[in-house]
């Protein structure tokens, strides 16, 4: 069929996962994923009705109450109830687009043929996603250790007709959803509400959001950093690569080579220079930028491992004739990840903050506040205050997540990774960089024109001209927010192809 993804067991890139939604690609389970379902389902079953001992989650209660054994026809009545009762979230609802991501991970997960669920179950949950029936998720209630398992909880409660979602728009209680669908509520056997509800799908789905963002607003950074040299009049010799080649990290060489690029053919920076150095915010943007680069690239090597693995428990595997109770939810690979991104985007705003600052504050022949009369005018003086608002807040964010833990489950949870914390902190950081870059833009194209009739290079004009349609050049004060605003929904419109 056109434009389906089918989910099988070839490596889940994130660049793939953005094409899946941006297209806006069914999913479909590959016959490989659907006879993965079913030979660990058929063994499953077989093993029940072999074996009377106790193997955890499958015939036991949870967590602390592993030692716990349940009969046979309670094992349904098992499953549900531990849909319902870890259906604990609350606080802000998890956006729409990480919502449709978490589907897609959990789907892609439970397609490897080690969790024991039922292939109609994971059918259900192809048709959600298909249908575009999103599940109210809250932000608040995962440790992000044995998976995240209040936010999974509510990802699962509409199989079984309970809780609300999303469909046309509108927010509704799951069983009305059944009824116009023409579904009946999946009738849960063992082991699947461990299977849906361990599993790192939430932070999974907040890491491949917010990377996917980060990627962009990174090569933002270096465009609006390098429309800021040029309004600042700023020297091009601290982008050689001589400079670079001898401190040879992989996203320094990137940032300088793409910053010369970006100033190829300009008359600004061709120009003659009255000073020999700018100040590091300017200079150093190679070695600040580029470390950033390189903690997004690992960061990625992260999370491409975990949405192509199976975090569920116990794993049960078919040829090898073992279930084993494991701890593959636990969220530290992520939790650690998300911690070291959140550091490396809020200096991408603190040192985009820095820039703004040297352009209000009247050096190289730029008028104070970039405004003309200045006194009467008070130009773009607060909107740096704004920056410096958030480049603040973005450091308090940054304080890690991962080296908190805290008991859960009667001690036998003993130690978890706050992962989900980590994750639902580190969007805030993303979203405020990306407030902090529209306001430089705003500041650095306003001094670019102070630069006339001198041109900076044709992408960078072309860039301008492009954002002057959405903000206009300020000749006197103005409300500032609603420039801010456009400039953020025109920096989210700018469209950019990016390597996985």
């Amino acid at each position: 069929m056109e434009n389906t993804h089918y989910i099988n067991s070839n490596l889940l890139s994130i660049d793939t996962i953005q094409s899946i939604i941006l297209e806006e690609k069914k999913l479909a389970l590959s016959e490989e994923s659907v006879a993965n379902i079913n030979n660990c389902r058929t063994y499953l079953d077989d093993k029940m009705k072999s074996n009377d001992k106790p193997i955890y989650g499958i015939n036991t209660g949870f967590g602390s109450l592993y030692n716990v054994k349940i009969s046979n026809d309670n094992l349904t009545k098992l499953q549900e109830n531990l849909i319902k009762s870890h259906a604990c979230g609350t606080g802000e609802e998890v956006p729409e687009a990480i919502v449709k991501i978490m589907l897609l991970l959990k789907i892609q997960s439970l397609s490897y043929g080690h969790s024991g669920i039922q292939l109609v179950t994971v059918q259900r949950l192809v048709d959600m996603y298909n249908y575009h029936i999103l599940p109210v998720i809250y932000t608040l209630g995962s440790l992000g250790a044995s998976g995240d398992l209040a936010p999974l909880a509510h990802l699962a409660l509409p199989l079984i007709g309970e809780g609300e979602a999303y469909m046309d728009g509108l927010r509704q209680p799951s069983f009305k959803i059944l009824k116009k669908m023409n579904w009946q509520p999946i009738q849960m056997q063992s082991k699947e509400g461990l299977a849906l509800l361990n599993g790192t799908q939430f932070m999974s789905a907040y890491g491949v959001y917010i990377l996917l963002k980060s990627s962009k607003l990174s090569y933002l950074a270096d465009l609006i950093g390098t429309i800021s040299l040029e309004g600042f009049d700023g020297r091009i010799e601290p982008f050689n690569e001589l400079i670079h080649l001898i401190r040879p990290h992989k996203g320094q060489i990137e940032t300088a080579q793409r910053l010369t690029e970006f100033l190829e053919d300009s008359e600004i920076i061709a120009q003659s220079k009255k000073h020999v150095q700018d100040p590091y915010s300017f200079r150093c943007m190679p070695q600040v930028h580029g470390a950033s680069k390189d903690t997004i690239d690992y960061v990625k090597k992260v999370f491409r491992t975990e949405i192509n693995s199976v975090t569920d428990n116990p794993n049960i595997f078919v040829g090898e004739d073992e279930i084993i109770s494991g701890g593959n939810f636990h969220g530290q690979p992520l939790a650690l990840g998300f911690d070291f991104l959140g550091i490396a985007l809020a200096e991408l705003g603190s040192i985009s903050e820095r820039r703004t600052y040297q352009l209000i504050s009247g050096l190289r022949n730029l008028p104070a506040f970039l405004v003309d009369d200045p006194g009467l005018n008070s130009g773009f003086m607060i909107p740096q205050y704004t920056a410096a608002s958030i480049v603040s807040q973005n450091k308090q964010l940054a304080t890690p997540a991962s080296i908190d833990s805290i008991v859960s489950s009667n001690g036998q949870e003993d130690h978890v990774s706050m992962g989900a914390n980590a994750a639902t902190k580190t969007l805030r950081i993303v979203d405020n960089l990306e407030r902090i870059l529209a306001i430089e833009l705003m500041n650095a194209s306003q001094a670019l024109e102070f630069r006339r009739p001198l041109k900076s290079s044709a992408f960078i004009e072309m860039f301008i001209k492009s954002y002057r349609e959405e903000v206009p050049f300020v000749k006197e004060d103005r409300i500032l927010h609603y420039d801010i605003e456009n400039t953020i929904a025109f920096l989210q419109s700018f469209q950019i192809e990016l390597e996985d």
